[in-house]
């Protein structure tokens, strides 16, 4: 999986390119731990992940855990925006709650 990560100060943005499965799960997993400690926001920006499986749900629940960083998501596309929605549905966690209500406008976006 290539990944694009740009930082501005103590913002990160972490772009994946292509799906999100457990295959890519580390290679995603390793672009956060890569970065510098003075990042305390990490945007993860999915407007190039078309497909998204429960790897992904993993990766932004545990990414949102992170007490040292605050973590949101956008631009996501209608698969994996739906995959939230159905989870939220089944199983509603306080960080996936979180995560929805930092996500606004540019949810749906892609």
């Amino acid at each position: 999986m290539n990944t694009t990560t740009r930082i501005d100060g103590s913002t990160a943005r972490i772009t994946p390119h292509g799906e999100i499965d457990y295959d890519t799960l580390p290679s995603l997993r390793a672009a956060a731990a890569a970065l510098p400690p003075g990042v305390t926001e990490v945007i993860w920006d999915l407007h190039d992940t078309v497909f998204m499986d429960v790897a992904g749900l993993h990766l932004l629940l545990e990414q949102q855990a992170d007490p040292h960083r605050e973590t949101s998501a956008m631009n996501l596309a209608r698969q994996p925006l739906g995959l939230l929605d159905l989870t939220e549905e089944i199983a509603p966690t306080p960080g996936l709650a979180r995560l929805r209500s930092t996500m606004g406008s540019d949810a749906a976006a892609a």
